[in-house]
């Protein structure tokens, strides 16, 4: 069982950026593809990137291609989305997921979540 805690949602202004973090414990992390999703408010969850276990490969929606850049780093057994130029659009509760072997974009093929972050973009 793998549990999941993310951190580092909050309010900014358009354009500017954050670092959302996930702490991942309880399962061996390297072996687990991650991907973070994001639901904002009357919108079902939607994919925005994701990251297999040794970085080689990752996938973006793109809306957020070339302002997001997702990052894993085995050791600390986290995972990061870094944000940027970030807009009214962007906001949401960003959840973080993971599941084993190769990284999709289909969320129902991630079992396990964490709680979710509220990032709320100011126009």
């Amino acid at each position: 069982q793998v549990h999941l805690v993310e951190s580092g949602g909050g309010l900014v202004q358009a354009g500017g950026s954050l670092r959302l973090s996930c702490a991942a414990s309880g399962g061996t992390f390297s072996g687990y593809a991650m991907g973070w999703f994001r639901q904002a408010p009357g919108k079902e969850r939607e994919f925005v990137a994701a990251i297999n276990w040794d970085r080689l490969r990752t996938i973006y929606a793109d809306s957020v291609k070339g302002r997001f850049t997702i990052s894993r780093d085995n050791a600390k057994t986290t995972v990061y989305l870094q944000m940027n130029s970030l807009n009214a659009e962007d906001t949401a509760v960003y959840y973080c997921a993971a599941k084993q072997f190769m990284p999709v974009v289909y969320s129902r093929s991630y079992p396990y979540w964490g709680q979710g972050t509220q990032v709320t973009v100011s126009s």
